[in-house]
């Protein structure tokens, strides 16, 4: 990704300064566990989010470019444990963030279930 205006931490309200937004590094670092869980699961389940351990080491400005990697390196029952980092400037560039990621494998319909109780809602799209 290309860090632009909407990616910095003033935009994100999660810092004063121009920078690559912590935050928005979890996003990309969470988008990366999809993109590897892809075609992977069983029709009609998905993963969610469950816990992420982020150090963010080097700051990162506008125009920077940051590639994401992920790694599975645990599958305990439906928890997928994840190793996850950000690099500036292509895969060997200078290690921007280190993470480990846990995502835990779910019925979509289920849990959507769930959600929908828990908001008090009947509708189909939460």
């Amino acid at each position: 990704m290309t860090v632009t205006e909407a990616d910095l931490s003033i935009a994100f309200g999660s810092g004063e300064v121009p920078a690559l937004a912590t935050p928005r590094i979890v996003a990309l670092l969470e988008e990366a566990t999809l993109v590897a869980l892809e075609g992977a699961l069983d029709p009609g389940q998905t993963s969610v989010g469950m816990r992420i351990h982020l150090d963010h080491l080097v700051p990162s400005a506008p125009g920077s470019e940051v590639v994401a990697h992920v790694e599975l390196d645990q599958v305990d029952g439906r928890r997928l444990a994840f190793s996850a980092e950000a690099r500036g400037e292509g895969a060997d560039g200078p290690l921007l963030a280190s993470a480990t990621i846990i995502r835990v494998v779910v019925d979509t319909e289920a849990f959507l279930g769930r959600l929908r109780s828990a908001d008090g809602t009947n509708s189909t799209n939460p």
